[in-house]
């Protein structure tokens, strides 16, 4: 018996298309979670919602740039993120082009200004019964890149 026997899904996309289908998973998800409010943007903003409520994280993405790689106070935080979702079962991916998240999530809504996306959080919203097929098919992408030992998956978002 199969993985995709037991969960009653089809068998996983092969290769790069199946890493194409998580970066668009991820955009929708990114899209969907702003426009419901689920979303925390900000090392710090992240470390304090999960810090106060854990349970109530459903996703979590690292960001960084080529620049950002030699910041060894950003690099302590993800490692401390990494160690605290992994200690608390919530999904995690990294993404390596901050401006197309910038793209997508945009500026904030207080100030309209830009703001620290390094680390970004999807809470369950309040609604009940809210199931968001984009992040079903990357909680799929990070389970089954686990069983390959890739704990923190690099996902590359659409152009």
């Amino acid at each position: 018996m199969t993985l995709e026997e037991i969960h009653g899904q089809q068998p996983m996309p092969a290769g790069q298309d199946w890493l194409q289908g998580a970066g668009t998973a991820l955009h929708e998800l990114l899209v969907s979670a702003q426009r419901r409010g689920c979303l925390t943007a900000g090392v710090y903003e992240s470390a304090k919602l999960m810090n106060v409520d854990p349970d109530n994280v459903a996703f979590c993405v690292l960001a960084a740039d080529q620049e950002d790689e030699g910041d060894i106070a950003l690099q302590i935080h993800f490692t401390l993120i990494q160690a605290f979702c992994c200690e608390n079962d919530i999904d995690i991916v990294r993404v390596n082009d901050v401006a197309k998240l910038a793209a997508i999530v945009g500026p904030s809504e207080d100030s309209g200004e830009p703001r620290d996306l390094h680390c970004i959080l999807i809470t369950n919203p309040n609604e009940e019964g809210w199931k968001d097929p984009a992040l079903e098919k990357l909680n799929m992408f990070c389970e089954e890149s686990r069983n390959v030992n890739d704990w923190v998956p690099t996902i590359t978002l659409p152009e």
